[in-house]
């Protein structure tokens, strides 16, 4: 089974407008944590969510977080998978 990149082991705390966005899931991306199409050679997909309210949201940086693309802390008790 293939395991996602590590990207960061914290979150990304972005403010974002509400809209429609694209949540990388493989780790790969160089605009994290939003996708630019790296998983292309992948068996990832990016995950995509839509935000209601303006404000500051936690965006998972490790992509183990069982929240998807919302921070959930797991990546305080990660050990190397890379």
């Amino acid at each position: 089974m293939e395991l996602p990149v590590i990207a960061q082991k914290h979150s990304y705390k972005i403010e974002l407008e509400p809209g429609t966005y694209w949540w990388c899931a493989c780790g790969l991306s160089k605009s994290q944590p939003f996708c630019d199409g790296s998983h292309s050679r992948t068996n990832f997909s990016p995950v995509e969510f839509t935000i209601e309210e303006k404000k500051i949201y936690s965006l998972c940086g490790c992509k183990y977080s069982k929240k998807k693309q919302f921070c959930d802390g797991t990546h305080r008790e990660l050990v190397d998978k890379e």
